[in-house]
């Protein structure tokens, strides 16, 4: 498989040949879903140029300020720059946890398609705003949508991606999340001279362009063959791996994998007995309890948010502004750039190198480029010609770690960790917690850098550089090796080894191998996915 980077498990065994091989058409098919990350790019990108647009100041604004970045004395206050930002986070947040029992009482397609509707809704109020109240009205209710579609593309994508390449596949989201925040550094760049409100109701309403190719065009793509298994939908769940797989419905590739989904579900509902949100909390401390994976998941989420790459991406325009840069549209635009550039070396590291590898050492250079960045700007001072080339410098060597390991890297664990019956609301529970960190640190980060109230600057950076340093120790610790496995097999993994050993874990049994053939469940899943024309004498 050239055209697409894989991973290989060391010391595999016959159990990989449980899922077909991957196929180019399979691959876009997965690959589709992950364009819903240009909604989240986008939407969290345009606000940081429209805040720094003289017209918006004008007409958001109130007059009387003194500050350096107002127009002809008109600036918004810093609470209403905190609360137009943040207000976006609080909705997703919402948004994500309603969405994690919408996804599994109507299906992972479905919601995301909701989703899209929601946040269409928002877009309109947004547009027709001309004040604050309406604004934040907005921003929150495209909030909810992105929730919906933040929380359940990453389910979905996990669960019909072929485990060889669902890193890479996964890791595309990230991709198309850079690529919406560059898309909307670009349309704040093309508007921004405008002295009427076109200026911001334009980069406002291409939202709506994002929401429409995502939306109509999972029409076309299947639902979760695993969402099906969950439903003993098993008929419906082989049509749908035959056409992610790119093989005949009698294809014996089809009815293993099918097999294997149906024996570990059977096997995970014995243990569970449920999957209501309380059960994902249950377990203690096992290493493969759900409650332990439903912290790691937050966990994950929020170090994310601690590296401080979205102060650059939420307030990067109006930062450089504060501290004098020259261009600060143009330096907004390069770092979007150099997100948008790294972030498909991701495709192949991910897979070759391993999610836990790329964490531990992402983090390492995120923490050297900030505490460089604010010893540089305390020692020199922030407007200096030395600090400003320093600043841009190795910001962008810090975005470019960011976009190569943590970025996609905390999206695809969070989708690999949990096991079928609470994967919804476990993924769901971790981008909430994406969203909340999120909100937070667009709420506090205002107040940070103003010029009104503890206005660091650059010093800001050693607040970063201090998360980052957590995060190599949480990474080092607690995140375990998922690369090559399909989900089932984590599901083994985690049973039987430590996060600091899982690089060294393979799979050495199918779930659907140590099934007593006697087991009437099992004949029952069997005869119901040959009764409907897939030749399965061995289901479970």
């Amino acid at each position: 498989m050239r055209w697409a980077p894989s991973a290989v498990r060391a010391h595999s065994s016959e159990v990989d040949r449980i899922e077909a091989p991957v196929t180019l058409r399979g691959y876009l098919l997965c690959v589709f879903a992950a364009f819903g990350g240009i909604l989240f790019g986008y939407d969290s990108g345009y606000i940081n140029g429209v805040l720094g647009m003289n017209f918006f100041k004008q007409e958001f604004g109130h007059p009387g300020s003194t500050a350096e970045d107002a127009y002809n004395g008109y600036l918004y206050h810093t609470w209403q720059k905190s609360l137009i930002v943040s207000i976006l986070s609080a909705g997703t947040f919402f948004g994500a946890l309603f969405a994690g029992a919408l996804a599994d009482w109507i299906g992972r397609r479905s919601t995301i398609i909701a989703g899209c509707v929601v946040f269409s809704v928002g877009v309109a109020l947004q547009v027709a705003s001309t004040g604050t109240g309406l604004l934040v009205a907005g921003r929150l209710i495209a909030g909810i949508g992105v929730g919906f579609v933040s929380a359940i593309i990453i389910l979905y994508m996990s669960e019909v991606a072929p485990k060889a390449v669902r890193g890479a596949i996964v890791s595309g989201y990230q991709f198309f999340i850079t690529v919406g925040l560059l898309l909307a550094a670009v349309v704040d760049q093309s508007t921004m001279s405008r002295m009427d409100a076109g200026s911001y109701r334009i980069p406002m309403a291409i939202q709506w362009v994002w929401a429409l190719i995502l939306g109509v065009g999972l029409f076309l793509l299947p639902e979760s063959p695993r969402w099906y298994i969950k439903k003993d939908k098993y008929h419906e769940a082989a049509k749908a791996l035959s056409i992610l797989r790119g093989q005949p419905l009698e294809s014996p590739y089809i009815r293993d994998e099918v097999a294997e989904l149906v024996a570990n579900h059977k096997y995970e509902m014995e243990l569970m007995g449920s999957s209501s949100w309380i059960d994902c909390f249950r377990g203690g401390w096992k290493p493969n309890s759900n409650l332990r994976r439903v912290v790691l998941g937050m966990a994950l989420q929020m170090m994310q948010q601690w590296t401080g790459v979205n102060f650059i991406f939420y307030f990067g325009t109006t930062f450089f502004q504060q501290i004098g840069l020259k261009n600060p549209f143009v330096i907004s635009m390069i770092t979007t750039v150099v997100n948008v550039g790294s972030t498909p070396l991701s495709f192949w590291a991910i897979e070759k190198l391993g999610r836990r590898t790329l964490l531990i050492w992402g983090a390492v250079g995120m923490l050297i480029c900030e505490f460089i960045i604010a010893i540089v700007g305390t020692a020199v001072g922030d407007s200096s010609k030395a600090t400003s080339i320093c600043l841009t410098v190795f910001i962008c060597i810090y975005i470019f770690f960011f976009a190569t390991t943590w970025g996609p890297g905390a999206w695809v664990l969070i989708g690999e960790i949990f096991p079928l019956p609470i994967r919804a609301k476990g993924v769901a529970l971790s981008t909430a917690s994406n969203w909340l960190w999120n909100f937070v640190i667009a709420q506090i980060t205002p107040y940070l850098v103003g010029a009104d109230e503890a206005n660091l600057k650059s010093k800001v950076f050693f607040i970063w550089g201090t998360t980052c340093t957590l995060c190599v120790i949480f990474a080092y610790f607690l995140v375990p090796e998922t690369k090559g496995l399909s989900l089932e097999q984590v599901d083994r993994m985690l049973e039987e080894t430590t996060p600091r050993n899982s690089a060294k874990w393979s799979p050495h049994q199918a779930y659907a191998d140590h099934r007593s053939a006697s087991d009437a469940e099992a004949d029952k899943a069997a005869e119901k996915i040959s009764e409907n024309g897939v030749d399965h004498h061995e289901a479970v």
